[in-house]
């Protein structure tokens, strides 16, 4: 090349003739003619990285267009196999980033840096920096298939470029030699499983077409796909023993050539251990590629597996068909070997591997990380096997690599329980629930397999945690409605009042009571309520005027509770029954008569607050004559069969009144007969639409109930109520809960009777408002 320059400098004036030389370092200075994509191959070694980039002319034969290898250094050493994987692909980039920045480029390999650097939950360090660099270039990851680029890229890493030499753009030996290429081996494989076997058929070709046909019994029974697994397993085991070094590898499993690839991932847990082999018996045969083809292609492999799957059983006859028994897993080690047979040899059988794992958890993964041993029991192996890659160990310290990338240290129960009360209510403990205890146990850098769980136990006994926890709003039984067959067979009773201001009669407390039937009210107004004032108001206001109920719902106030009452009460034979303290919920009818009385009078007293005694029985008049909800009719019209006469009416006599007008006697009291005839009919139809509203009412509270019941003996956490404040305050700092409290009887209604540990009785307490207590 030199010769030509000189003559074109020293004769200026005469033409220069360029001969064949000068005209190939021509074409060599041109710039390469880009097809719509270019190809990029690279390989990691342990010590060193290569990358190739080439393109695909018209005829689609790959050619070569630049070369690149160096080795690793300092902490590129120390770099996992994905980490090395990124760093050659950051390496090519920078280097070849003028030809990469204007096309779009390929990237061919087994492994995809791409998704693993992008695919990261938190991008921190040199991946942050490699993904930004990345993001400027049109990459696209092609899975590899041919196997001549790669083949290029394999050896740029095995002789790396040291960094002292440098790059030259001269090349002396510029003559191409052929080489002939025998075509590589190919292997059809294929697994069939039976409900009584299953079996594996391996078919090898070789370059010259002859078949080697292989069967194979597998000794257990599994699943379709890992029997194919099983069978490429045999396939390859078969191939390395041949020292094959170019292999094809056909299979009509799209899920099994996938996941070999790289383009799917494993996530069956029985199928992990064999993929991994498998990955390992590739990685011994220097080019190997995977294809996948149609079942009709794979005929002959299907048949070698299904012929050892059919014959697996049938042992009577000898058949003329070899059959090969075997199961493929890693060869043990001859510790491994020692160990089995003294576990045939023993009689006794060893601890499980919960117990193990609850006394040290850590020796069994030590031991194996250290020494490759492994425990006796065959689970405890298997265990172990799939969860010893994600352990370290580091200056006699065991770590495990967390899914962000980060070393745990790995504790014992005894210390992640120590480790547990110190975050939880230790210095600067925040007493948090559970799982956030867990996160940040974790962020502390700590493990051991059961740490959520005693993060949940931990933080769920903390006595301060449960005394001061929120309110449980949900209800912990279902609604129990009260029923009533009849009028007057049931009564509310409550005391409203005190009543500010006082009436001009100084009465402050009005007695009310309502029949949970026909929702009929009796009303008077005291000065004040005893439990002879309540005695006498059931006898002259109920007993006298409508007969002896059945029973009476109260509170338990001290007029309801008390001596007389219970005379009372037995000498009627009248049932008593008192709802839970503060649950006013339990004695709703009265409660929401007390509602509606209070309503009416505040806009019927005006302004004479004073006088709302006197307005009683006009409120007690228009409750009494206004349809209610549950029934559908008003109080006065199931209780005597008919409407009443407003004053409206005689006003403005309505059709009614006009028509009785001009009846006579006997034609009235034919009409009011024929009314209470039919008084039985209303009142039936009234209890159905009673029945179907108590119906509506308890599905749609129902829907809110939480089921928290408790039995006799259990240990509890009663509410810290009114009454209770009212001995001790605490302020603003007080617990919410009070206790720990003994169940001594559970009622069927969810009520409960508590005693304290001295034994002292406590008033009956509805569920709702306990929880239970953990020591």
């Amino acid at each position: 090349m030199s010769e030509p320059v000189k003559a074109s400098t020293s004769l200026k004036a005469s033409k220069v003739t360029w001969r064949t030389s000068a005209a190939s370092f021509r074409t060599l200075r041109e710039v390469p003619a880009f097809q719509p994509a270019a190809e990029e191959r690279y390989t990691v070694r342990e010590k060193s990285v290569g990358a190739l980039l080439g393109q695909c002319d018209e005829d689609n034969k790959e050619l070569s267009l630049y070369y690149l290898s160096r080795t690793l250094v300092g902490a590129e050493l120390n770099y996992t196999p994905i980490e090395k994987t990124c760093l050659a692909l950051i390496f090519a980039v920078q280097k070849l980033r003028h030809y990469l920045l204007a096309h779009s480029t390929n990237l061919i390999s087994r492994a995809d840096p791409l998704k693993y650097i992008m695919s990261q939950p938190i991008l921190s360090g040199r991946l942050a920096k490699w993904a930004l660099l990345l993001s400027e270039f049109d990459i696209n990851f092609v899975p590899q298939r041919a196997i001549k680029g790669q083949a290029l890229a394999n050896f740029l890493a095995d002789h790396p470029v040291p960094a002292e030499w440098e790059l030259t753009e001269e090349f002396p030996d510029e003559e191409i030699f052929l080489v002939e290429v025998l075509p590589p081996w190919e292997m059809y494989f294929d697994g069939a499983a039976r409900r009584n076997g299953a079996g594996a058929g391996v078919l090898f070709v070789s370059p010259k077409k002859d078949l080697l046909s292989y069967s194979f019994v597998l000794s257990q029974i599994c699943s379709n796909n890992e029997a194919k697994y099983q069978a490429i397993l045999l396939g390859l085991g078969i191939a390395v023993e041949m020292q094959l070094p170019q292999l094809n590898i056909y299979g009509d499993s799209a899920l099994v050539i996938k996941q070999l690839s790289g383009e799917f991932e494993v996530k069956k847990i029985e199928l992990e251990p064999l993929w991994r082999y498998v990955g390992e018996l590739l990685a011994q045969i220097p080019e190997v590629s995977l294809h996948y083809v149609p079942r009709f292609e794979n005929g002959p492999a299907d048949a070698l597996a299904g012929i050892a799957a059919s014959l697996a059983r049938f042992d009577e006859r000898p058949n003329q068909v070899p059959i090969c028994e075997r199961w493929v897993i890693p060869p043990p080690l001859e510790e491994e070997k020692e160990e089995e047979q003294t576990e045939e040899t023993e009689e006794s059988l060893p601890i499980s591997g919960s117990q193990n794992q609850t006394e040290d958890w850590c020796k069994p993964i030590i031991n194996f990380l250290r020494h490759s041993t492994l425990p006796v029991d065959l689970r405890e192996r298997v265990q172990i096997r799939r969860t010893a890659p994600r352990y370290i160990f580091i200056n006699d310290v065991l770590y495990r690599r967390s899914y962000e990338g980060l070393l745990l240290r790995c504790l014992s129960k005894e210390e992640g329980l120590q480790v547990l009360k110190e975050t939880h209510g230790g210095i600067c403990g925040a007493h948090q629930a559970g799982p956030k205890l867990h996160l940040q146990v974790k962020r502390l850098g700590y493990y051991w397999p059961t740490m959520l769980g005693d993060a949940i136990e931990m933080a769920r006994t903390c006595k301060p945690c449960q005394l001061h926890a929120d309110y449980i709003h949900q209800p912990p039984m279902p609604l129990h409605p009260t029923v009533a067959s009849w009028p007057f067979e049931a009564w509310g009773m409550d005391i409203i009042g005190p009543i500010t201001p006082k009436s001009d009669t100084d009465r402050q407390y009005i007695l009310a009571a309502t029949d949970y039937f026909s929702k009929w009210a009796e009303a008077a107004a005291y000065r004040e309520v005893k439990a002879t004032t309540v005695a006498d108001f059931i006898r002259t206001q109920i007993i006298y005027r409508y007969g002896v109920p059945r029973y009476i719902v109260t509170d338990n106030g001290t007029p309801f509770r008390n001596k007389v009452m219970d005379r009372f009460c037995e000498k009627f034979r009248i049932q008593q029954r008192m709802s839970s303290a503060y649950n006013p919920a339990a004695n709703g009818l009265a409660e929401a008569f007390n509602k509606t009385l209070c309503k009416i009078l505040k806009k019927t007293v005006g302004t004479h607050k004073r006088s709302w005694d006197e307005k009683l029985p006009e409120a007690l008049w228009a409750y009494r004559t206004t349809p209610r909800t549950p029934t559908q009719s008003t109080p006065y019209s199931l209780v005597y069969g008919s409407e009443a006469v407003l004053p409206l009416e005689v006003q403005l006599p309505s059709l009614r009144i006009a028509v009785r007008e001009g009846l006579t006697t006997e034609e009235c009291a034919q009409l009011r007969l024929a009314e209470l005839e039919s008084l039985d009919e209303q009142r039936l139809e009234a209890q159905q639409r009673l029945e179907c509203y108590q119906s509506r009412m308890t599905r749609a509270f129902n829907k809110k109930v939480r089921l928290r019941s408790f039995q006799k003996g259990d240990l509890v956490l009663t509410v810290r109520r009114p009454m209770l404040f009212t001995s001790k305050t605490g302020g603003k700092f007080a617990p919410k809960w009070e206790g720990p409290y003994v169940v001594q009887e559970a009622y069927t209604n969810g009520a409960y009777k508590l005693v304290t540990a001295n034994g002292s009785e406590l008033p009956i307490t509805n569920g709702k408002f306990l929880k239970r207590f953990y020591p």
